[in-house]
């Protein structure tokens, strides 16, 4: 089961005080990412937060999962707390500064 458009725009727009915030459709599922990181997956509407330190201390009691199978896991947030943009948009924040830059791929010559 893929997620739902509505549900990746409602996401979106609960995460835009965090930076620049954007989805991209990735084999059915999408990629949320921030200022140009990917911080988080969308699979089966379910919302994945990748793993930082600092995200786990602001979620607390944590839970854990797999967005898909074969992936690493990430932290699962519950649709209650999509509702809460202030909240969600701190995590975001807080999880972008942690995570690493993309790496820029060669060109070929």
């Amino acid at each position: 089961m893929s997620s739902r458009q509505s549900t990746v725009d409602y996401i979106v727009e609960q995460m835009a005080k965090a930076g620049a915030v954007s989805a991209r459709k990735m084999f059915g599922e999408y990629g949320i990412y921030c200022d140009g990181k990917m911080v988080a997956l969308v699979c089966d509407d379910q919302l994945f937060v990748k793993p930082t330190a600092g995200g786990r201390d602001f979620i607390g009691d944590v839970t854990v999962g797999a967005p898909y199978k074969g992936a690493k896991p990430c932290f699962v947030i519950s649709p209650e707390r999509w509702d809460d943009d202030e909240w969600l948009a701190d995590l975001i924040r807080i999880s972008t500064v942690e995570l690493p830059a993309p790496v820029q791929k060669r060109r070929a010559k």
